[in-house]
This record gives structure tokens, C-alpha cells and sequence, in this order.
């Protein structure tokens, strides 16, 4: 198994090797962020890469939305095209290893970018980043990929084993306004932590 570590996502952004990259934000999850009224929530979007998704939660009012990658190739990159944007709710470190406490934490080709070793822990360390009530959402794939990974695929039965022990399912469905590249490829999740 490849050591997907900080070197091997920064040698990918140094190639241009961005399969993953749409180039803007993700449609289900600009949508999702445009039906909120409380743009007060703290929102992290976790192997943001380019953050899209950031950009446009900031864009519609998000203040307290936060980046995080591994890699400082992306945040750099982010950051000369969003020099608005509070350097301070940027952070580059392992995932694993973050601190904090969110009410959202938006999912786009994170997941499949680990090693599948890792989905419980993910799994886990999602459960501890949001506060009691708070959701992580978003799009994952639904399908096996012919190469060798990243991104790692699966499937529905498989997340839905990891992620009901810790999270009540609030949506896990196929995912109807994905890119045409990814229809029908793609489950849109919302996943709430307990309020208990």
C-alpha cells in the first residue's frame, strides 16, 4: 500500500496528477450549502485540496468555514486566488491529528483518498470533530475503481456498516445532481452525531 503521507499529495499537485479535481465546487454540496439559513455554523471541510467547497461556503456568507489539507501545494494556490480569506481558519496538517469542533464538516473525495485501512478511524475521528447534532455530509463514491488507488472505491452496504454504529443516517441515497462523469456513481450522505 502506497504511504499516502505529505509527500505523495504534494508530488501529485507538483505533476498537475489531479484526476480528483472537478475545478469548482461540488453541485450537491453547493446545494446543500445554499438551502442553510444559519451561516453562523462552523463548517470544516477536511482534504479540502483546491476548496472549492470553502470558497463557496465563504462566497455565500459561511464566516466560520475552515480548510484543512496535507498537503501546503493546494492551500497555497487557495489562498493567492482568496486573499480575503482568514489565514487564521486555514490549516495544514494530517487530518488525524486535527483539533477543533465543527457543526458541519463537508465530505468531497476525502474518504476515497485514504486508505481503506483507515475508514474506521475516519469514521471515528468525523464523530469526534462535530459537535452534539452536527453532520458531516456530502458525496461518496459507489463503485470499484480498475487501478490501484487513490481514490479507493466501495460500497453502499460497506459505508452504511461503518458509519451506522456512530451516526444516525439521515440521507444515504444515490446522489441525483452529481457531475455527468460521476451519475450514478455516487452516494449523498447526512450523517448526524447524537445529540445525547
Amino acid at each position: 500500500m502506497l504511504d499516502l503521507d505529505e509527500n505523495f499529495w504534494t508530488h501529485r499537485y507538483q505533476q498537475g496528477n489531479t484526476g480528483w479535481d472537478m475545478g469548482s465546487v461540488s453541485p450537491p454540496i453547493y446545494q446543500y450549502l445554499c438551502q442553510i439559513e444559519n451561516k453562523s455554523l462552523r463548517v470544516l471541510v477536511a482534504g479540502a485540496g483546491n476548496a472549492y467547497e470553502v470558497a463557496a461556503a465563504w462566497d455565500l456568507g459561511f464566516q466560520n468555514v475552515f480548510l484543512l489539507d496535507i498537503s501546503p501545494v493546494p492551500i497555497q494556490n487557495f489562498l493567492k486566488k482568496h486573499p480575503e480569506f482568514p489565514a487564521s481558519q486555514v490549516f495544514q496538517e494530517d487530518f488525524f491529528l486535527h483539533q477543533g469542533r465543527y457543526d458541519l464538516i463537508l465530505e468531497q473525495t476525502f474518504f476515497c483518498a485514504l486508505n481503506p485501512e483507515l475508514r474506521k478511524a475516519y469514521a471515528e475521528k468525523m464523530h469526534e470533530l462535530l459537535v452534539p447534532g452536527g453532520k458531516l455530509v456530502g458525496v461518496l463514491f459507489n463503485r470499484q475503481f480498475p487501478f490501484q488507488g487513490p481514490p479507493f472505491g466501495g460500497s453502499e452496504e460497506e459505508y452504511r456498516a461503518l458509519f451506522q454504529k456512530r451516526f444516525e443516517l439521515v440521507a444515504f441515497e444515490p446522489c441525483l445532481n452529481s457531475i455527468p462523469q460521476r451519475a450514478g456513481f455516487e452516494l449523498w450522505i447526512n450523517l448526524q452525531k447524537s445529540k445525547g
